[in-house]
């Protein structure tokens, strides 16, 4: 199993580096080398539920999640309003 953010579910995904081994005018096609592009993961500690969790959110989670909940994140928290 790929290492992937608990949040979004962002995982490895596969490309090609294109070589450019000369310089000045290329004689054939560049050669094309299988390559990883691999998410930025951090273990975070959240707030869940009122209890401290550590989870592995890339890191475009991490910097949404503090512009829209402020400093702490809360993830799994409802935001229901409480009934009267």
């Amino acid at each position: 199993m790929p290492a992937s953010c608990e949040l979004c579910g962002k995982q490895t995904t596969f490309g090609r580096n294109i070589r450019h081994k000369s310089t000045g005018r290329w004689q054939r096609k560049a050669s094309r080398t299988q390559r990883e592009f691999r998410p930025n993961l951090q273990e975070t500690t959240i707030y869940r539920n009122g209890r401290k969790v550590m989870l592995r959110l890339c890191t475009r989670c991490i910097r949404t999640s503090l512009k829209t909940m402020g400093a702490p994140i809360n993830v799994g928290v409802s935001k229901a309003k409480p009934e009267d």
